[in-house]
């Protein structure tokens, strides 16, 4: 694979010693660079050596280079990990992967596992494919903050849970960080009957010794999709098992603002739009720092939203229509938004709600939407006699490689089989509302935005929904 430069920056410093795309380089004063982040790491010196082989010959330059100091050579690598990704070498009961069907690109189905795109993208990750060099390389590069799988404290039902030969000594790794400097944020996936309860309870107190390293805990439901065949028999997040963690963790939240200043521990949005509890306050998410695991999404999209509605004008002077598309679970969050939206003269919205054939009516998240369910939904709309859908209007977090869904069909294969113009809007009430308007950004310009990381380690690509993170059972 290696560190093959992919674009080089016109006024660039790499530009002025010659490099090309398709260059690879080898060494930086010695050392070979794993990815980026330990490439900027070795080019922060004022004076550095680089060994670079070009990409039309065997020769191999060895480069001197005077620079200022931190200055990069601008240029752009065709992969962040030059060494291979690190994948999971887990079997967890739960992982998202192992239950989706066959036939999707191959992509999809790499369980990645490495604590560099933790850092770089937000993906958690279990900590048990770490070497002590792997350990070393991270407290010597800082790479903070990162973001860990723990599920479960308890060594005995972390190895239950994960099925792993090195799952046990999570809290001395989580120590080592810590001690290191390194912040870390926490997410635990529920499994009723395996780390519920007095489980969750001890995990969570467990975490809570080493604050404020281990900054946030996102407890979030575990997801079983149809194709969940001949796998451990893991039970849903019934109705009785989420209430009871819903005021279990409210309880452990007052007693953690008490005594560390912090609520420490986070609920995923599915609980309270699952049970139809009030979401809490914006103040009570202190800062999102679990917002990338969709965790006060649904919060910040309804606040956002109230702070823009006092600007909606009374009136269009050209009608405009646009249809929503969301899944299940941001229905909820969505609706009111376009009841209210729908009231502004000459503007008409229409909310359209997506039902998961592909992985199954559990899942719910918006962000696991297939091109085809999504299709047939809008096909549906127009048979039943609607003229026109106007603008359909798509969240990015559907969307793999900016255009493309989970089952390879592009936006614009949508919006030619439906016959109508598909837009791209970013998972923000602002995105939403330029959208509906045709104002600048969101919609407007088609961009995707909103874009990011993965709820969970071995799970496909960073999926937000508008409006919620995910459903009951996506996880």
């Amino acid at each position: 694979m290696g560190a093959v430069i992919s674009r080089v920056e016109e006024d660039g410093l790499g530009a002025e010693m010659g490099l090309e795309p398709g260059d690879e380089l080898l060494a930086i004063d010695g050392e070979k660079p794993r990815d980026v982040v330990h490439y900027r790491y070795l080019m922060a010196g004022e004076t550095v050596e680089l060994h670079v082989r070009k990409k039309d010959a065997d020769t191999i330059w060895v480069v001197e280079v005077e620079k200022d100091y931190d200055t990069s050579l601008g240029v752009e690598f065709s992969t962040p990990i030059f060494d291979g990704v690190k994948t999971c070498t887990n079997r967890c009961v739960f992982c998202f992967v192992d239950q989706m069907p066959p036939g999707l690109r191959s992509s999809l189905y790499l369980k990645d596992d490495d604590y560099r795109l933790s850092f770089l993208h937000g993906n958690f990750v279990t900590l048990s494919n770490l070497t002590d060099e792997n350990l070393t390389l991270i407290k010597r590069m800082r790479l903070s903050p990162l973001y860990v799988s723990v599920h479960a404290t308890d060594p005995v039902v972390r190895q239950r849970l994960m099925r792993g030969k090195k799952t046990g000594d999570i809290l001395g790794q989580l120590q080592f960080l810590v001690d290191a400097g390194i912040e870390v944020h926490t997410q635990v996936v529920l499994c009723p009957g395996l780390n519920d309860g007095a489980v969750l309870q001890r995990t969570l107190d467990d975490l809570a010794t080493l604050w404020p390293g281990v900054r946030s805990v996102g407890v979030v439901p575990v997801g079983l999709t149809r194709y969940r065949r001949g796998l451990y028999p893991v039970e849903p997040v019934t109705p009785r098992v989420a209430k009871k963690t819903l005021e279990m963790v409210r309880r452990r939240q007052a007693g953690f603002k008490e005594i560390l200043g912090s609520r420490f521990v986070f609920l995923g949005d599915e609980f309270f739009l699952f049970l139809g509890e009030a979401l809490p306050s914006w103040d009570a998410y202190e800062g999102f720092p679990q917002l990338e695991n969709g965790i006060g999404l649904a919060r910040r999209i309804m606040d956002e939203f109230q702070a823009l509605e006092p600007n909606l004008p009374r009136r269009l002077a050209v009608a405009r229509r646009a249809t929503v598309v969301t899944g299940r679970a941001g229905e909820a969050v969505l609706r009111p938004l376009v009841r209210r939206l729908n009231q502004v003269q000459g503007l008409s919205v229409e909310l359209r709600v997506v039902p998961n054939h592909f992985f199954g009516p559990t899942v719910t998240v918006t962000g696991l939407l297939t091109g085809q369910d999504v299709m047939d939904t809008l096909l549906l709309a127009r048979s039943g006699g609607k003229k026109s859908l106007g603008r359909v209007l798509i969240p990015a977090v559907m969307l793999q490689d900016e255009r493309v869904f989970l089952d390879n069909i592009t936006v614009e294969e949508l919006a030619s089989r439906i016959g109508e113009p598909v837009e791209v809007v970013a998972a923000t009430a602002a995105s939403l509302v330029e959208a509906v308007l045709g104002g600048p950004g969101g919609l407007g310009d088609e961009t995707t935005g909103g874009h990011r990381r993965p709820a969970q380690c071995g799970q496909i690509d960073p999926v937000q929904p508008l409006g919620s993170k995910a459903g009951f059972d996506h996880r």
